[in-house]
Protein backbone atom coordinates (compact mmCIF):
# COMPACT_ATOMS: atom_id res chain seq x y z
CA UNK A 1 0.00 0.00 0.00
CA UNK A 2 2.90 2.35 -0.73
CA UNK A 3 0.77 5.06 -2.34
CA UNK A 4 -2.71 3.91 -1.27
CA UNK A 5 -5.03 6.35 0.45
CA UNK A 6 -6.95 5.03 3.41
CA UNK A 7 -7.10 7.41 6.34
CA UNK A 8 -7.44 10.43 4.05
CA UNK A 9 -9.59 8.76 1.40
CA UNK A 10 -12.74 10.16 3.06
CA UNK A 11 -12.86 13.90 2.42
CA UNK A 12 -11.80 16.29 5.14
CA UNK A 13 -8.71 14.60 6.59
CA UNK A 14 -4.93 14.98 6.50
CA UNK A 15 -2.15 12.84 7.97
CA UNK A 16 1.57 12.99 8.59
CA UNK A 17 4.23 10.78 10.14
CA UNK A 18 7.94 10.78 10.99
CA UNK A 19 10.65 8.75 12.67
CA UNK A 20 11.56 10.72 15.75
CA UNK A 21 13.78 8.17 17.50
CA UNK A 22 11.48 6.19 19.81
CA UNK A 23 12.05 3.02 17.81
CA UNK A 24 15.58 1.72 17.39
CA UNK A 25 14.88 1.12 13.69
CA UNK A 26 14.46 3.84 11.10
CA UNK A 27 10.72 3.18 10.77
CA UNK A 28 8.17 5.89 11.46
CA UNK A 29 7.17 6.02 15.13
CA UNK A 30 4.90 9.06 15.41
CA UNK A 31 1.82 9.92 13.38
CA UNK A 32 -0.85 12.61 13.36
CA UNK A 33 -4.32 12.26 11.86
CA UNK A 34 -6.36 15.45 11.75
CA UNK A 35 -9.58 16.83 10.41
CA UNK A 36 -9.46 19.95 8.33
CA UNK A 37 -12.15 21.12 10.78
CA UNK A 38 -13.47 19.77 14.05
CA UNK A 39 -14.97 16.29 13.63
CA UNK A 40 -17.52 14.14 15.37
CA UNK A 41 -15.53 11.59 17.34
CA UNK A 42 -16.25 8.30 19.08
CA UNK A 43 -13.78 6.19 21.04
CA UNK A 44 -13.65 2.77 22.68
CA UNK A 45 -10.78 1.99 25.04
CA UNK A 46 -9.48 -1.05 26.87
CA UNK A 47 -11.42 -2.74 29.68
CA UNK A 48 -8.16 -3.69 31.37
CA UNK A 49 -7.99 -2.15 34.85
CA UNK A 50 -4.35 -1.20 34.25
CA UNK A 51 -4.41 1.48 31.57
CA UNK A 52 -1.93 3.77 29.87
CA UNK A 53 -1.72 7.51 30.37
CA UNK A 54 -3.07 8.16 26.84
CA UNK A 55 -6.22 6.18 27.74
CA UNK A 56 -6.61 8.27 30.89
CA UNK A 57 -6.23 11.44 28.80
CA UNK A 58 -8.90 10.30 26.35
CA UNK A 59 -11.27 9.50 29.19
CA UNK A 60 -10.63 12.91 30.72
CA UNK A 61 -11.50 14.86 27.58
CA UNK A 62 -14.23 12.51 26.31
CA UNK A 63 -15.79 11.08 29.50
CA UNK A 64 -18.80 9.72 27.59
CA UNK A 65 -16.66 8.27 24.79
CA UNK A 66 -17.73 10.84 22.20
CA UNK A 67 -17.55 14.52 21.36
CA UNK A 68 -15.95 16.95 18.92
CA UNK A 69 -12.21 16.75 18.26
CA UNK A 70 -9.70 17.98 15.69
CA UNK A 71 -7.34 15.02 15.58
CA UNK A 72 -5.26 12.29 17.18
CA UNK A 73 -1.52 11.86 17.75
CA UNK A 74 -0.09 8.34 18.02
CA UNK A 75 3.35 7.08 18.90
CA UNK A 76 4.73 3.55 18.73
CA UNK A 77 7.65 1.98 20.55
CA UNK A 78 6.63 3.12 24.04
CA UNK A 79 3.14 2.66 25.50
CA UNK A 80 3.41 5.19 28.35
CA UNK A 81 1.76 2.73 30.76
CA UNK A 82 2.38 2.65 34.54
CA UNK A 83 4.56 5.75 34.34
CA UNK A 84 2.92 7.69 37.17
CA UNK A 85 1.81 11.33 37.19
CA UNK A 86 4.70 12.21 34.90
CA UNK A 87 3.37 9.88 32.23
CA UNK A 88 -0.01 11.58 32.30
CA UNK A 89 1.70 14.96 31.99
CA UNK A 90 3.55 13.58 28.96
CA UNK A 91 0.27 12.48 27.33
CA UNK A 92 -1.23 15.88 28.00
CA UNK A 93 1.87 17.55 26.57
CA UNK A 94 1.54 15.47 23.40
CA UNK A 95 -2.04 16.72 23.05
CA UNK A 96 -1.02 20.32 23.72
CA UNK A 97 1.88 20.27 21.25
CA UNK A 98 -0.31 18.76 18.54
CA UNK A 99 -3.14 21.18 19.29
CA UNK A 100 -0.79 24.13 18.90
CA UNK A 101 0.28 22.84 15.50
CA UNK A 102 -3.35 22.33 14.45
CA UNK A 103 -4.59 25.66 15.77
CA UNK A 104 -6.91 24.20 18.38
CA UNK A 105 -6.97 23.36 22.09
CA UNK A 106 -5.47 20.29 23.78
CA UNK A 107 -8.94 19.12 24.81
CA UNK A 108 -9.64 18.47 21.13
CA UNK A 109 -6.66 16.16 20.55
CA UNK A 110 -6.73 12.44 21.34
CA UNK A 111 -3.53 10.58 22.22
CA UNK A 112 -2.63 6.91 21.74
CA UNK A 113 0.63 5.11 22.47
CA UNK A 114 1.77 1.53 21.94
CA UNK A 115 4.91 -0.40 22.74
CA UNK A 116 6.86 -1.37 25.84
CA UNK A 117 5.13 -0.95 29.21
CA UNK A 118 6.76 0.95 32.08
CA UNK A 119 9.01 3.38 30.21
CA UNK A 120 8.64 7.16 30.13
CA UNK A 121 8.41 8.75 26.71
CA UNK A 122 11.51 10.55 25.37
CA UNK A 123 9.72 13.87 25.32
CA UNK A 124 12.47 15.85 23.60
CA UNK A 125 12.17 13.46 20.65
CA UNK A 126 8.37 13.54 20.86
CA UNK A 127 8.30 17.34 20.71
CA UNK A 128 10.52 17.39 17.63
CA UNK A 129 8.50 14.56 16.08
CA UNK A 130 5.15 16.28 16.54
CA UNK A 131 6.48 19.48 14.96
CA UNK A 132 7.89 17.51 12.02
CA UNK A 133 4.78 15.37 11.51
CA UNK A 134 2.55 18.44 11.66
CA UNK A 135 4.71 20.03 8.99
CA UNK A 136 4.04 17.07 6.70
CA UNK A 137 0.27 16.93 7.06
CA UNK A 138 -1.37 16.17 3.75
CA UNK A 139 -3.33 13.61 1.77
CA UNK A 140 -0.39 11.58 0.48
CA UNK A 141 1.04 10.29 3.75
CA UNK A 142 -1.34 7.46 4.64
CA UNK A 143 1.22 4.67 4.30
CA UNK A 144 3.72 6.48 6.51
CA UNK A 145 1.03 7.20 9.11
CA UNK A 146 0.10 3.53 9.19
CA UNK A 147 3.73 2.51 9.67
CA UNK A 148 3.95 5.05 12.47
CA UNK A 149 1.48 3.12 14.63
CA UNK A 150 2.96 -0.36 14.07
CA UNK A 151 5.13 -2.36 16.48
CA UNK A 152 5.51 -6.14 16.04
CA UNK A 153 3.15 -6.15 13.05
CA UNK A 154 4.59 -7.81 9.96
CA UNK A 155 2.16 -6.24 7.51
CA UNK A 156 0.04 -3.13 7.08
CA UNK A 157 -3.66 -3.41 7.91
CA UNK A 158 -6.21 -1.20 6.16
CA UNK A 159 -9.76 -1.35 4.82
CA UNK A 160 -12.30 0.80 2.96
CA UNK A 161 -16.06 0.64 2.42
CA UNK A 162 -18.54 2.91 0.63
CA UNK A 163 -22.24 3.35 1.41
CA UNK A 164 -25.16 5.46 0.22
CA UNK A 165 -26.13 7.66 3.15
CA UNK A 166 -28.44 10.65 3.15
CA UNK A 167 -28.46 10.90 -0.63
CA UNK A 168 -24.66 10.89 -0.95
CA UNK A 169 -21.90 8.31 -1.27
CA UNK A 170 -19.94 8.27 1.98
CA UNK A 171 -16.65 6.52 2.60
CA UNK A 172 -15.48 4.72 5.72
CA UNK A 173 -11.78 3.89 5.91
CA UNK A 174 -9.50 2.58 8.59
CA UNK A 175 -6.10 1.27 9.64
CA UNK A 176 -5.08 -0.87 12.59
CA UNK A 177 -2.04 -2.21 14.36
CA UNK A 178 -1.92 -5.32 16.49
CA UNK A 179 -0.20 -8.68 16.52
CA UNK A 180 0.26 -9.66 20.16
CA UNK A 181 -1.30 -8.98 23.59
CA UNK A 182 -4.59 -9.20 21.72
CA UNK A 183 -7.94 -10.00 23.28
CA UNK A 184 -10.04 -6.98 22.51
CA UNK A 185 -12.16 -5.98 25.15
CA UNK A 186 -10.86 -4.00 23.26
CA UNK A 187 -6.55 -5.39 21.97
CA UNK A 188 -2.42 -4.19 21.85
CA UNK A 189 -4.64 -2.82 19.30
CA UNK A 190 -4.88 0.70 18.02
CA UNK A 191 -7.26 1.40 15.19
CA UNK A 192 -8.03 4.73 13.51
CA UNK A 193 -11.15 5.04 11.36
CA UNK A 194 -12.33 7.99 9.29
CA UNK A 195 -15.54 8.78 7.45
CA UNK A 196 -16.83 11.80 5.57
CA UNK A 197 -20.39 11.11 6.74
CA UNK A 198 -22.32 13.79 8.58
CA UNK A 199 -23.31 12.15 11.87
CA UNK A 200 -23.50 13.43 15.42
CA UNK A 201 -21.07 12.18 18.09
CA UNK A 202 -23.61 10.21 20.22
CA UNK A 203 -24.96 8.31 17.23
CA UNK A 204 -21.45 7.70 15.91
CA UNK A 205 -20.53 6.19 19.28
CA UNK A 206 -23.56 3.91 19.19
CA UNK A 207 -22.60 2.73 15.70
CA UNK A 208 -18.98 2.13 16.77
CA UNK A 209 -20.02 0.04 19.77
CA UNK A 210 -22.23 -2.13 17.58
CA UNK A 211 -19.60 -2.47 14.87
CA UNK A 212 -16.89 -3.48 17.34
CA UNK A 213 -19.02 -6.06 19.17
CA UNK A 214 -18.77 -8.84 16.60
CA UNK A 215 -15.51 -7.78 14.98
CA UNK A 216 -12.70 -6.40 17.14
CA UNK A 217 -14.27 -7.81 20.30
CA UNK A 218 -14.47 -11.25 18.69
CA UNK A 219 -10.69 -11.41 18.29
CA UNK A 220 -8.20 -13.15 20.55
CA UNK A 221 -4.57 -13.85 19.75
CA UNK A 222 -3.45 -14.84 23.24
CA UNK A 223 -6.28 -13.91 25.66
CA UNK A 224 -4.26 -10.95 27.00
CA UNK A 225 -6.19 -7.70 26.91
CA UNK A 226 -3.83 -4.80 26.36
CA UNK A 227 -3.44 -1.78 28.60
CA UNK A 228 -3.53 0.53 25.58
CA UNK A 229 -6.43 -0.59 23.34
CA UNK A 230 -7.89 2.39 21.53
CA UNK A 231 -10.41 2.44 18.71
CA UNK A 232 -11.18 5.87 17.26
CA UNK A 233 -13.56 6.97 14.53
CA UNK A 234 -13.65 10.54 13.24
CA UNK A 235 -16.45 11.86 11.02
CA UNK A 236 -15.77 15.01 9.02
CA UNK A 237 -19.24 15.53 7.50
CA UNK A 238 -17.55 16.56 4.25
CA UNK A 239 -19.68 14.21 2.14
CA UNK A 240 -22.56 16.64 2.52
CA UNK A 241 -25.18 14.00 3.29
CA UNK A 242 -28.29 14.66 5.33
CA UNK A 243 -27.24 14.21 8.97
CA UNK A 244 -27.80 10.60 9.97
CA UNK A 245 -30.74 9.94 12.28
CA UNK A 246 -31.15 6.93 14.54
CA UNK A 247 -33.48 4.09 13.48
CA UNK A 248 -33.18 5.12 9.84
CA UNK A 249 -31.96 3.49 6.65
CA UNK A 250 -29.08 5.94 6.66
CA UNK A 251 -27.97 4.73 10.10
CA UNK A 252 -28.23 1.11 8.97
CA UNK A 253 -26.15 1.86 5.87
CA UNK A 254 -23.46 3.71 7.84
CA UNK A 255 -23.37 0.93 10.44
CA UNK A 256 -22.99 -1.69 7.72
CA UNK A 257 -20.02 0.15 6.19
CA UNK A 258 -18.40 0.72 9.57
CA UNK A 259 -18.87 -2.94 10.47
CA UNK A 260 -17.40 -4.03 7.13
CA UNK A 261 -14.23 -2.03 7.78
CA UNK A 262 -13.95 -3.23 11.40
CA UNK A 263 -14.49 -6.85 10.33
CA UNK A 264 -11.77 -6.64 7.69
CA UNK A 265 -9.29 -5.05 10.10
CA UNK A 266 -10.10 -7.61 12.80
CA UNK A 267 -9.40 -10.50 10.43
CA UNK A 268 -6.16 -8.86 9.31
CA UNK A 269 -5.05 -8.55 12.95
CA UNK A 270 -5.68 -12.25 13.56
CA UNK A 271 -3.92 -13.26 10.35
CA UNK A 272 -0.88 -11.27 11.52
CA UNK A 273 -0.91 -12.65 15.06
CA UNK A 274 2.56 -13.13 16.48
CA UNK A 275 3.90 -16.37 15.04
CA UNK A 276 0.55 -17.20 13.43
CA UNK A 277 0.35 -19.51 10.43
CA UNK A 278 -3.45 -19.91 10.38
CA UNK A 279 -6.53 -17.77 10.93
CA UNK A 280 -9.11 -19.75 12.92
CA UNK A 281 -12.86 -19.12 13.16
CA UNK A 282 -14.64 -20.75 16.11
CA UNK A 283 -18.39 -20.49 15.48
CA UNK A 284 -20.75 -21.44 18.29
CA UNK A 285 -24.46 -21.85 17.62
CA UNK A 286 -27.31 -23.39 19.60
CA UNK A 287 -26.38 -21.71 22.89
CA UNK A 288 -29.02 -20.57 25.37
CA UNK A 289 -28.15 -16.97 24.51
CA UNK A 290 -25.60 -14.90 22.63
CA UNK A 291 -23.63 -14.24 25.81
CA UNK A 292 -23.18 -17.95 26.47
CA UNK A 293 -22.25 -18.49 22.82
CA UNK A 294 -19.53 -15.84 23.15
CA UNK A 295 -18.21 -17.39 26.36
CA UNK A 296 -18.05 -20.83 24.73
CA UNK A 297 -16.45 -19.62 21.50
CA UNK A 298 -13.78 -17.59 23.30
CA UNK A 299 -13.04 -20.46 25.67
CA UNK A 300 -12.08 -22.59 22.67
CA UNK A 301 -10.32 -19.75 20.87
CA UNK A 302 -8.22 -18.99 23.96
CA UNK A 303 -7.27 -22.60 24.70
CA UNK A 304 -3.51 -23.12 24.23
CA UNK A 305 -4.14 -26.86 23.79
CA UNK A 306 -6.63 -26.25 20.99
CA UNK A 307 -4.41 -23.65 19.32
CA UNK A 308 -1.41 -26.02 19.42
CA UNK A 309 -3.54 -28.80 17.93
CA UNK A 310 -4.55 -26.52 15.06
CA UNK A 311 -0.91 -25.60 14.46
CA UNK A 312 -0.03 -29.29 14.30
CA UNK A 313 -2.98 -30.17 12.07
CA UNK A 314 -4.49 -32.47 14.72
CA UNK A 315 -8.33 -32.79 14.66
CA UNK A 316 -8.45 -33.31 18.42
CA UNK A 317 -12.12 -32.91 19.31
CA UNK A 318 -11.38 -33.71 22.95
CA UNK A 319 -9.60 -30.39 23.37
CA UNK A 320 -12.53 -28.54 21.81
CA UNK A 321 -15.13 -30.30 23.95
CA UNK A 322 -13.09 -29.72 27.10
CA UNK A 323 -12.67 -26.01 26.32
CA UNK A 324 -16.41 -25.67 25.77
CA UNK A 325 -17.12 -27.50 29.01
CA UNK A 326 -14.90 -25.25 31.14
CA UNK A 327 -16.67 -22.11 29.89
CA UNK A 328 -19.53 -20.28 31.59
CA UNK A 329 -21.92 -21.60 28.93
CA UNK A 330 -24.29 -24.49 29.57
CA UNK A 331 -22.94 -27.58 27.78
CA UNK A 332 -24.76 -30.92 27.48
CA UNK A 333 -22.41 -33.37 25.71
CA UNK A 334 -25.30 -35.44 24.31
CA UNK A 335 -26.65 -32.33 22.57
CA UNK A 336 -23.27 -31.13 21.28
CA UNK A 337 -22.04 -31.36 17.68
CA UNK A 338 -18.50 -30.37 16.64
CA UNK A 339 -17.36 -29.94 13.03
CA UNK A 340 -14.02 -29.01 11.50
CA UNK A 341 -14.14 -27.74 7.93
CA UNK A 342 -17.78 -28.84 7.75
CA UNK A 343 -16.99 -32.44 8.72
CA UNK A 344 -18.73 -33.79 11.83
CA UNK A 345 -16.15 -35.23 14.25
CA UNK A 346 -18.22 -35.28 17.48
CA UNK A 347 -21.93 -35.82 18.04
CA UNK A 348 -24.23 -37.22 20.72
CA UNK A 349 -21.60 -37.31 23.43
CA UNK A 350 -18.87 -39.14 21.56
CA UNK A 351 -16.45 -38.95 18.65
CA UNK A 352 -17.63 -40.01 15.19
CA UNK A 353 -15.94 -41.76 12.32
CA UNK A 354 -14.91 -39.16 9.75
CA UNK A 355 -12.79 -38.60 6.66
CA UNK A 356 -9.43 -37.92 8.30
CA UNK A 357 -7.68 -36.87 5.09
CA UNK A 358 -10.36 -34.29 4.34
CA UNK A 359 -10.13 -32.79 7.82
CA UNK A 360 -6.34 -32.79 7.80
CA UNK A 361 -6.37 -31.06 4.41
CA UNK A 362 -8.61 -28.36 5.87
CA UNK A 363 -6.35 -27.93 8.89
CA UNK A 364 -3.35 -27.59 6.57
CA UNK A 365 -4.83 -24.46 4.97
CA UNK A 366 -4.35 -20.83 5.95
CA UNK A 367 -7.92 -20.53 7.28
CA UNK A 368 -9.56 -23.04 9.62
CA UNK A 369 -13.24 -23.25 10.54
CA UNK A 370 -14.56 -24.97 13.67
CA UNK A 371 -18.33 -25.17 14.27
CA UNK A 372 -19.81 -26.08 17.64
CA UNK A 373 -23.59 -26.52 17.86
CA UNK A 374 -24.58 -26.70 21.54
CA UNK A 375 -28.12 -27.79 20.69
CA UNK A 376 -29.72 -25.77 23.47
CA UNK A 377 -31.08 -22.57 21.96
CA UNK A 378 -30.62 -19.80 19.40
CA UNK A 379 -27.55 -18.02 20.76
CA UNK A 380 -24.60 -17.60 18.40
CA UNK A 381 -21.17 -16.00 18.28
CA UNK A 382 -18.05 -16.40 16.16
CA UNK A 383 -14.61 -15.85 17.69
CA UNK A 384 -11.49 -15.18 15.63
CA UNK A 385 -8.12 -16.53 16.68
CA UNK A 386 -4.93 -18.05 15.30
CA UNK A 387 -2.76 -21.06 15.95
CA UNK A 388 -0.06 -21.14 18.63
CA UNK A 389 3.36 -21.72 17.11
CA UNK A 390 6.93 -22.07 18.30
CA UNK A 391 7.60 -18.64 16.83
CA UNK A 392 5.03 -17.05 19.18
CA UNK A 393 6.97 -18.40 22.15
CA UNK A 394 10.26 -17.18 20.67
CA UNK A 395 8.92 -13.68 20.01
CA UNK A 396 7.51 -13.26 23.51
CA UNK A 397 10.44 -14.93 25.29
CA UNK A 398 12.75 -12.36 23.70
CA UNK A 399 10.42 -9.35 24.29
CA UNK A 400 11.45 -7.57 27.47
CA UNK A 401 11.51 -4.20 29.15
Amino acid sequence: MSNAKHLTLPAGFVAGAVHCGIKTTAAEDLAILAGERDCSAAVLTTRNQVVGAPVLWIRRILPRGYGRVRGVVVNSGCSNVCTGPGGLRDAEAMAALTARALGTTKEKVLVASTGIIGHRLPMAKIRAGIAAAAGRLGRDNDAAALRGIMTTDTRAKSAVAVARVGGRDVTVAGVAKGAGMIAPSLATMISLLTTDAAVGPPLLHKALRRAAAGTFNAVTIDSDTSTSDTLVVLASGAAGNRPVREASRDFAALLAALTEVCASLARQIVADGEGATKLVEVAVTGARGDGEAEAAAKSVANSPLFKCAVHGGDPNWGRIAAALGKSAARIVPQRLTIRIGGVTIFRGGTGRKFDLRRVEAHLAGREVRVDCDLGLGKGRFTALTCDLSREYVTINADYHT
